[in-house]
């Protein structure tokens, strides 16, 4: 089985564990919408696709395992370290990559490696357009711009 279907296997049982029907198939939307989107870019910047989709799967795990938002960016990347070590999916530098991406994933406004604004930009992409009846949040609207721009939409 390869790295981003075991991994996937993993997140989607820790998902059908939440007992909320609706917060389940929003987690299990976002996540994997965000994996796809995380895929393009990768593919787009010369980004190593399979640690794309992997960090973005697990960016909101803290989240959805909690019920909390506070500080989920810091937070998930601990668990994502966990989760990685426990699966031996990915090497220490992998591993690294995922985490730092997860770490500032939720810092719009600032500019860190290109896998970190890999993933900020596949969680916008997510925000903006899988609902395109809500406005797009303040904080996401530059950059939201900026990706419009890049991909020609």
């Amino acid at each position: 089985m390869g790295r981003l279907k075991e991994l996937r296997k993993y997140v989607d049982n820790e998902l059908n564990q939440m007992e909320d029907a609706d917060k389940r198939t929003s987690a299990i939307v976002h996540l994997y919408g965000v994996s796809l989107a995380a895929t393009i870019l990768a593919k787009k910047r010369g980004l190593d696709e399979e640690l794309a989709a992997m960090a973005a799967m697990l960016h909101d795990m803290h989240a959805y395992k909690t019920g909390s938002y506070d500080d989920h960016a810091h937070k998930g990347a601990d668990l994502a370290r966990e989760i990685l070590g426990e699966l031996n999916l990915t090497t220490p530098e992998e591993t690294d990559i995922i985490c730092s991406a997860i770490y500032h994933h939720d810092d719009k406004h600032t500019v860190d490696s290109p896998m970190d604004e890999l993933l900020k930009d596949a969680d916008v992409i997510h925000h903006t357009m899988n609902d395109s009846s809500k406005a797009v949040k303040e904080k996401e609207q530059a950059r939201y711009d900026a990706l419009c721009k890049e991909l020609g939409v």
